[in-house]
């Protein structure tokens, strides 16, 4: 920025009045409301297991894609462990513990289970702390649970190698963050007539324009988010995860982010997109709540049936939608048994009825659910 030149809407003289055009969503918002009453009303009759067993696959989805758009790729496995551990689902076998896992599960469950709670600067640091549990970002310390000091120059936002990087945004000085962060906090614990919906696309837009930490603003911002959109479900538990649409259109999402960030505080745009991904977001979780029921009733088809360890997490996974042709040497690699157990195994549940012989040719034999 040169010479006193404006280019990001915290620099407006009316900084942070927000306006939009509410007559231009109401049918965004209808309909965004409508999808979340199907679903919360299809999930009050299935009964408690399975509404945890749908809030967990909702959950293990949110951990991993708030991390998959910052590039950080976690075990999924070791993802819905923490979650199942914390929430008392019983998954049968546990996966190691991840420190990194542990931190964005920590966060993900103390914005969304407990959002009833006053969002405070203490309650964010929490949140950073736990996603840098070494206090390094990569190769790079960091400070943690603190608001950054600038010490390497502005906070902002690049792509490009070195040399011909391009700056996509800037975010305010340092020296601001204490009363810019307050003034945020303060709007977030309010009570106005404001609906959640909008709430939680103005609280994550407002908070990642602010890009108070070293790292981390991008899931932190979502978390936030999830916080009001959890306040307007009116429900502690999740059943569909905004993070994981906003991977599938992440293009989208830093387009339209820079668009408002250099735009004026008109941000109907903004809100606009954010609640399309949102219904978006909720078609989605009504396909994981039918393959949640697919599994269920697999599992009470099949109950009683005497299993060893490795056939009932074979299964599982081909339920989970196993990637590319189950065969008996990838059944051995992955439950880490002999080729001849992995036999064994699979013959026995061919006879059973539970495996069948997959159609086509290939060099090698693959099996997949009967029926």
């Amino acid at each position: 920025m040169n010479g006193g030149e404006k280019l990001y809407i915290w620099q407006s003289g009316d900084w942070p009045s927000w306006r939009y055009d509410l007559s231009a969503l109401t049918g965004l918002l209808t309909e965004v409301s409508r999808a979340q009453g199907l679903l919360i009303g299809r999930l009050a009759d299935v009964g408690m297991a399975l509404r945890d067993q749908a809030s967990l696959a909702a959950l293990t989805e949110d951990v991993v894609k708030t991390s998959e758009i910052e590039g950080e790729v976690l075990n999924v496995e070791s993802v819905r462990s923490s979650i199942a551990r914390r929430l008392g689902v019983d998954i049968g076998a546990v996966a190691p513990v991840d420190r990194h896992v542990e931190g964005v599960v920590e966060m993900v469950l103390d914005a969304t289970s407990r959002s009833a709670k006053t969002l405070t600067a203490e309650r964010l640091f929490g949140w950073h702390a736990a996603l840098f549990p070494t206090g390094y970002s990569g190769m790079n310390k960091i400070a943690i649970g603190q608001w950054r000091d600038d010490a390497d120059g502005p906070m902002q936002v690049v792509s490009g190698p070195v040399g011909q990087r391009k700056v996509h945004f800037q975010a305010p000085p340092a020296d601001v963050l204490p009363f810019e962060t307050a003034r945020f906090l303060t709007w977030a614990n309010e009570q106005t007539d404001m609906a959640e919906l909008v709430k939680a696309g103005l609280a994550h837009l407002w908070f990642v324009t602010l890009h108070p930490f070293d790292d981390g603003n991008g899931r932190i911002a979502r978390a936030v988010g999830d916080l009001f959109l959890a306040r307007a479900d009116g429900s502690p538990q999740r059943f569909y995860s905004l993070s994981a649409q906003i991977q599938r259109e992440r293009k989208d999402y830093y387009d339209v982010l820079e668009r408002t960030q250099k735009g004026t505080l008109d941000v109907t745009g903004w809100l606009s997109w954010f609640f399309g991904t949102l219904g978006r977001a909720i078609a989605s979780a009504q396909t994981t709540l039918d393959a949640v029921l697919v599994k269920a009733r697999f599992w009470q088809r099949w109950a009683g049936m005497p299993l060893n360890e490795r056939q009932v997490k074979m299964l599982n996974r081909l339920l989970d939608g196993f990637d590319g042709k189950l065969t008996s040497s990838k059944w051995g690699s992955i439950a880490n048994c002999s080729p001849d157990t992995a036999l064994r195994d699979i013959t026995q549940l061919m006879e059973l009825g539970v495996l069948q012989k997959t159609s086509g040719g290939g060099r090698s034999t693959g099996y997949e659910l009967a029926g």
